[in-house]
């Protein structure tokens, strides 16, 4: 397809595609990494913010899950246009439809997610899974630490994509700290502002041989905290 060797990228998302704008931004020049696909789940999704980016209209497009009969079909088209496109990491930027298996097994270690939340894929509970998603993960973090009245911080993510919800290898994470007058939304714009910083140097530890691994030294949640976390989260989606 073309004489690039570095590592070729493709941006999936769901929203407004703030991150995976930004990564256009920073590497549409680069030598080593290039953003060559981005498929919104969905036509109302920010694919005009990563043209504008700098990305090639001609490299974008939308693929619902409601246009395909099932799942392996859905992950087919996806997985047709990144052999297309000589893919070799799949990055979900805000992607809120569940990747099927055999993309994920077709990208195995090199599909990674972007999380807004602080998350334990060997512990009891965490700050992800289903419906975990934006502001809703801002609140039940803030909501907990509060209530808690400990580890007054909160984390932005980024983990190897797995078929059940966010329980894939964490690879890196940002600490921010949360403070007595935080609010959601001021919250939320922090953590934005380190997202892009962390996916950003992730795609970059990726196209430089140095992504790791890694895990927590001791559980996120207790045990006696989890029926908190679950009712907060059930707030968190009534009101986000």
């Amino acid at each position: 397809m073309s004489n690039f060797d570095g590592l070729r990228v493709a941006l999936l998302i769901s929203g407004q595609g703030s991150t995976a704008a930004a990564i256009v931004r920073k590497f549409i020049d680069s030598t080593n990494v290039r953003p060559v696909l981005a498929i919104a789940s969905n036509p109302r999704a920010g694919l005009p913010n990563l043209i504008r980016a700098g990305l090639d209209e001609k490299n974008t497009y939308v693929i619902s899950p409601k246009m395909l009969t099932s799942s392996i079909d859905f992950g087919e088209a996806i997985l047709k246009l990144c052999k297309k496109h000589e893919v070799d990491l799949v990055g979900h930027y805000g992607w809120l439809v569940k990747s099927p298996a055999n993309l994920i097994d077709a990208y195995k270690d090199m599909i990674i997610n972007q999380h807004p939340g602080p998350l334990d894929p060997q512990g009891e509970a965490d700050f992800g899974g289903r419906g975990m998603y934006g502001k809703r993960v801002h609140y039940t973090r803030l909501k907990f630490v509060q209530e808690t009245n400990k580890d007054w911080w909160t984390e932005v993510t980024t983990h190897r994509v797995a078929e059940e919800y966010d329980k894939g290898a964490i690879l890196d994470r940002i600490r921010i700290p949360i403070l007595e007058n935080e609010t959601v939304e001021s919250l939320a714009d922090k953590a934005l502002i380190e997202e892009h910083r962390l996916q950003i140097k992730v795609v970059d530890d990726f196209a430089n041989g140095r992504v790791k691994e890694w895990q927590r030294e001791q559980p996120l949640i207790k045990s006696f905290e989890v029926d908190l976390l679950n009712r907060i989260k059930q707030e968190a989606i009534v009101l986000y």
